[in-house]
């Protein structure tokens, strides 16, 4: 018979590590993927990060590129063209920092 006491122990323990696992693995990801955002990531760099993931979707899938081809009566080559200079400042120019 375990006591209801060291049940709870026992689950509490587990899900700390659990929680160390889960925040080590994030860690390591935030990392390994610029993408991914990290404590510090501002609300204009997360948008960069989805605008250019975005565009590069859309290169490099052939099917979305030429969809939106025919839906704006431009040749692929073109749209490859303005999608690739877009990924270059999709959201203007940072904002100006704050200092504390």
């Amino acid at each position: 018979f375990i006591s209801p006491s060291r049940r709870f122990l026992a689950l509490a323990a587990a899900m700390a590590s659990d929680a160390k696992t889960v925040y080590s693995q994030q860690e390591h990801l935030q990392m390994k993927y610029v993408g991914t955002g990290h404590a510090d990531t501002t609300k204009w760099e997360w948008a960069v990060n989805q605008h250019r993931d975005s565009y590069a979707s859309y290169i490099g899938h052939h099917s979305l590129l030429a969809y939106s081809a025919v839906a704006e009566n431009e040749s692929i080559g073109r749209l490859k063209y303005q999608y690739l200079q877009k990924m270059l400042s999709p959201c203007g120019k940072p904002p100006k920092k704050e200092d504390d």
